[in-house]
């Protein structure tokens, strides 16, 4: 009988992720010898390892910072406070929330439940007379893709990640904005507000105080994001190790290959857009033009966003907008890059 009970007690048991956590530091703590001569003696392993470890240092500073400001904003700055700070007119509603988005720090994970804030309770909120083409639901999809890419934070650490190429920073900030801007536009145009079938939850303001709300959004940012850039950092240290060269050199000569390849691999990759630069920068076998869009797409279409799209605006909605908007990032992102940066 109390082996039975032992065995129904461990089979109940589940580590939580802390636990994971400590288990797995513990077990590389114990492996770190090896390991580190295993590295040392693969040159292979040893390049992928500098270059992860490179890129996620370097991207870090900049992650906890944004997440800092993030959780600030999720305590201070409410979307019924945004809502009322835009203009009737849906044009300089949309214009407004595009150029506010550089003064709110955050990724874009954060921006996708804000955006949703912004358009109301149920389908169809958030537009003029349940016409679709409201000025509050087009400001607020113009804020959700500008937020992430052109605020502060970002836009330093592109200029970090690119100290030789300062016109990266002014191409990604144009690409991004105009990209919001045009997709806020076709939504007041052609939007349907049928499409916004998940309703929200009533958010219950009378628990917890607004220390234990910065704290849980800032931890939840943390993690999520750190997550993204961990892949991120590892998919960039694999393209330097097992892509052949020729291939690099066959992207590079054909700037319409590249830019599709880029553009793709944004939105596999799914990073957060405070710490994309470093992985797009650490590509440096690539043209300028495909790395502008890589970092025009990412922050505006990925796949992690058409999940939290699908599940915060409804499925109708994210694969309608998803598309449309890759399609507009990508041909925005390629055009201003030719005016800023060229063909290289």
């Amino acid at each position: 009988m109390a082996a039975v009970a032992m065995n129904l007690a461990v089979a109940r048991w589940r580590p939580n992720s802390m636990q994971v956590l400590v288990f797995g530091i513990v077990g590389l703590a114990l492996a770190g010898t090896t390991l580190r001569a295993f590295v040392a003696d693969t040159p292979d392993v040893a390049t992928a390892a500098t270059v992860f470890c490179g890129v996620f240092v370097q991207a870090l500073p900049f992650l906890a910072l944004g997440v800092v400001i993030s959780g600030l904003i999720a305590v201070v700055v409410t979307p019924d406070r945004l809502a009322r700070w835009l203009p009737r007119r849906t044009s300089a509603a949309i214009v407004v929330a595009g150029v506010g988005g550089a003064a709110l720090p955050g990724c874009e994970c954060g921006s996708v439940p804000v955006a949703r804030r912004l358009f109301g309770d149920g389908a169809g909120a958030g537009t003029d007379k349940g016409t679709g083409k409201g000025h509050v639901g087009a400001a607020a999809l113009t804020f959700m893709l500008a937020a992430p890419a052109i605020n502060p934070v970002v836009l330093v650490a592109t200029a970090v990640a690119f100290p030789e190429h300062p016109q990266m920073v002014a191409a990604r900030c144009a690409a991004s904005l105009l990209t919001a801007i045009i997709m806020g536009a076709a939504w007041a145009r052609f939007g349907n507000p049928a499409w916004i079938t998940h309703r929200l939850a009533r958010p219950d303001h009378s628990a917890g105080s607004r220390w234990a709300a910065f704290t849980e959004a800032a931890r939840h940012d943390f993690l999520s994001a750190c997550s993204y850039l961990v892949v991120g950092a590892a998919a960039a240290a694999a393209l330097h190790v097992l892509v052949p060269p020729w291939v690099y050199e066959h992207v590079a000569g054909q700037i319409a290959l590249g830019v599709i390849t880029m553009a793709v691999l944004a939105v596999v990759l799914a990073l957060c857009s405070e710490a994309d630069a470093f992985v797009a920068a650490s590509l440096t076998m690539l043209p300028l033009l495909p790395r502008l869009v890589f970092l025009v797409v990412g922050p505006a279409v990925d796949i992690k966003l058409f999940a939290m799209q699908a599940g915060m605006f409804g499925r109708a909605f994210a694969i309608r907008f998803a598309p449309a908007t890759f399609a507009v990032a990508t041909l925005v992102a390629t055009v201003v890059g030719l005016l800023i940066l060229g063909p290289r």
